[in-house]
């Protein structure tokens, strides 16, 4: 186990000095792997899966954690890429989260292997939700009908497009989409498509535009960093995670 030290600047929630959670080794498929787990403080209302950007796990899923185990919540920040495995430059980006498009059943299990590491600490009830390509990962879960004891599912500016030949089954958890107005990476015809396609399941759903966000509004620190629609998504969120797990 080792300590994080973070120097993000939040706003709407103090940032600590020292992280109390930890660093989670773990191995699928004989392939190395690292996590995050931060344990609730008091007793937990339930576990929150946490998807990472493009560039892997980094100080910002870290932060999200926290904040959430401050909520009362257990979180859990799966990787994706592999221990030490994460990409700077935009290319090498691209690369890392195109191979998981391209690999659709490998992102899956992927998914649900780190899941599985979440809950030999914090088993029960789950909402899984992810930033970006996270987000992304995470509609991919909701449509596979794989996340056993997942209750709820929330993209944050995450790719909205279902792949050719798949679709939601009628009995996917409820998902919360929030998505940013500006946003000229997933366009409003990509949002109103997702809408029809909730419908035509029956699958319950939220969708929430945030006026002049654009994409990635919620990264701290950021040029595309916005305070209002950080904070709306977040109360969103938290009230979706009440409603789901518990409050």
């Amino acid at each position: 186990m080792h300590i994080l030290f973070l120097a993000l600047a939040v706003t709407f929630a103090p940032v600590a000095a020292v992280q109390a959670g930890e660093m989670v080794d773990y191995e699928i498929d004989g392939a190395a792997y690292e996590g995050y787990r931060a344990e609730a403080e008091g007793d937990s209302k339930g576990l929150v899966l946490i998807i990472h950007d493009w560039d892997g796990l980094t100080d910002y899923e870290v932060r999200r954690a926290e904040m959430l185990a401050e909520m009362g919540y257990d979180a859990f920040a799966v990787d994706l890429y592999g221990k030490g495995n994460r990409p700077v430059e935009t290319g090498a980006k691209k690369a890392e989260t195109g191979k998981l498009y391209q690999d659709r059943e490998t992102m899956r299990r992927l998914i649900l292997g780190g899941l599985a590491v979440a809950r030999e600490a914090a088993a029960g009830p789950t909402v899984v939700m992810g930033y970006c390509f996270g987000g992304a990962a995470t509609l991919e879960l909701a449509r596979s009908g794989q996340g056993a004891d997942v209750v709820g599912y929330t993209s944050f500016h995450g790719g909205l497009a279902t792949p050719e030949g798949q679709s939601y089954p009628a009995d996917a958890a409820p998902i919360l989409i929030a998505h940013g107005g500006a946003d000229a990476a997933i366009s409003m015809d990509e949002v109103a498509q997702l809408s029809r396609e909730l419908e035509d399941a029956g699958v319950p759903y939220e969708i929430q535009v945030y006026s002049g966000a654009p994409h990635a509004f919620t990264v701290f620190g950021s040029d595309r960093y916005r305070e209002v629609a950080d904070r709306q998504s977040w109360d969103a969120f938290s009230d979706f995670l009440a409603t789901h797990l518990g409050d």
